[in-house]
Order: structure tokens, then C-alpha cells, then sequence
């Protein structure tokens, strides 16, 4: 399944973006706020620029998706719902005990996904790993990273962003969700890492900014990446934590919590 059209993913995003707040509804836990402000990066991801098979998820030649901030993998398993990897209906069972779909992704349970994460900072060297085995064994798949801009303050992050460049991995692409808010506040106010596009380059990335929620910015710039040659590419996507739902935007109190019932219909009826 590959959408084209700009008004085709834009769709698809409040799909994808009903999908989140479904899950976090249902279990009543989840992190929502994250979640809604890479719903558009994620969405052009699945349904545009991944080389992927859903029928095979292991195939060997697939492009790789590492999301770092894998608290927000409702929004990873609504695309991959959306795009068949699973049953659509499945995302009810978010967060059960028994379900595959787990507060952190599972690389052993849940079909499409590459990476377990969850433990922040760490998700970056993953994928400098499998960008640099797809380079060894002459592969021409690419792999991509989802970091959030709190996560960054982690020092790992920039042990592997030393290595993308060390080993000049133009098939790695760094994408950071940059919505300013953690958990416990606005990224100045806890541990700042701006500039952040200033920090990348000085690691040897080619940098390129734009609007997270502009779906004509996030294509172009996924092209843009894939002719970068001999260095690793980050994307520096300006996004607002819980886009898409008003009550949540800008918000860092929906970092990680759960609307009742009154607040999901809202939502619900907002992304219509």
C-alpha cells in the first residue's frame, strides 16, 4: 500500500492519529502526547517511503524503522495495523497482559517491528548497527531512527552519532521529533540541547529542518536524505506535542496520560 498524494496521507494521518487515541483510550495508559506529534513523519513513513512487505515483515532487502522513543509506539503500531501487518482490531487490546502489543514495542512478538526499545538513547546505536551491516553485506535497504528531542539528552545518543560518521552512513537517516516538551516540562527548562540542528552537523550530519506536520516538507525531505552521499542524515522536525486533538496540544501534561471518556470523544469527533 503506497499513497501518493498529499491529501491521500493527510487521511491517513488522522487514521493513524484515531488509532493512538483509540489504544490509550481502551487501556486507559499510554502516551498520547508524543504519540499525535510524529502521527504525519510516521504516517509518510508506512505509507510512503518504507520499502517494506507486510506479508514478509523479515524479508531481508526491507528498509529498517528504529523507534527510539518507543513509549510512543501507538502511533508505530497504528501504522503498521493500517498498513496489514495485523488485524486493525487488535489495536484494542493495547497495553493488555496478554497482548503483543505492549507499552514498549517487542521485536519478537509484534510483525514489522525491527527494534525492541524503550530504554532511551539507546535505540540510535541499534540502528547505526544495521546501517552499518546493510553497508557490509552491500544491501541497498536504509534504516531510520525515530528520537525524540528529551532523548537526545541522553549521552549514547551522540557515541552513535559519532560512529554514523565515522563510518559515513548515508544509509542511515536520523529523524528528531523536536515538540519541546518532556515529561516534566519544556526542554529549555530541564536539559537543554539546542541547537540542535547545530549540535547534528558538528557530528558530521547533513541537517535538514522542517515543519513535522507539513506532509509536502516531510516527503521532500526524505528524498532530499536519500541522495546524501557518504554521510548520515538528520531530519530536525518542529512538531507540537498532541497534534491533531486541541486539549492535548502543547500540552506536557499529555505526555503520559490517558483521556476519560468525555476527553476521547472530543478527540474522537476532532479527527474526524
Amino acid at each position: 500500500m503506497k499513497l501518493e498524494s498529499v491529501e491521500e496521507l493527510e487521511k491517513m494521518a488522522k487514521v493513524v492519529r484515531r488509532g493512538i487515541l483509540e489504544q490509550v483510550y481502551k487501556a486507559q495508559s499510554g502516551h498520547p502526547g508524543g504519540s499525535l506529534s510524529i502521527a504525519d513523519i510516521m504516517t509518510v513513513l508506512y505509507f510512503n517511503e518504507l520499502n517494506l512487505d507486510e506479508k514478509n515483515p523479515n524479508w531481508e532487502n526491507r528498509d529498517r524503522l528504529v523507534l527510539s522513543k518507543g513509549h510512543c509506539c501507538p502511533a508505530l503500531y497504528s501504522c503498521l495495523a493500517n498498513r496489514g501487518f495485523f488485524d486493525v482490531n487488535e489495536l484494542e487490546s493495547f497495553r493488555g497482559i496478554e497482548s503483543k502489543l505492549q507499552g514498549h514495542p517487542d521485536m519478537r512478538k509484534v510483525p514489522g517491528v525491527d527494534m525492541s526499545t524503550g530504554s532511551l538513547g539507546q535505540g540510535l546505536s541499534c540502528a547505526v548497527g544495521m546501517a552499518i551491516a546493510g553497508q557490509m553485506n552491500k544491501k541497498d535497504y536504509r534504516v531510520y531512527c525515530v528520537l525524540g528531542d528529551g532523548e537526545i539528552e541522553e549521552g549514547q545518543v551522540w557515541e552513535a552519532a559519532m560512529s554514523a560518521n565515522k563510518y559515513k552512513l548515508d544509509n542511515l537517516c536520523v529523524i528528531v521529533d523536536n515538540n519541546n516538551l518532556q515529561i516534566d516540562g519544556t526542554i529549555e527548562e530541564v536539559m537543554s540541547s539546542y541547537p540542535i540542528d547545530e549540535k547534528f552537523k558538528s557530528f558530521g550530519f547533513q541537517i535538514i529542518n522542517i515543519d513535522g506536520h507539513n506532509i509536502e516538507e516531510i516527503k521532500s525531505a526524505f528524498e532530499v536524505a536519500k541522495n546524501v552521499k557518504d554521510k548520515p542524515v538528520c531530519i530536525i522536525a518542529k512538531t507540537i506535542k498532541g497534534k491533531g486533538v486541541s486539549y492535548m496540544e502543547n500540552k506536557a501534561e499529555w505526555h503520559g496520560k490517558a483521556p476519560n471518556e468525555e476527553q476521547y470523544k472530543i478527540a474522537i469527533e476532532e479527527l474526524k
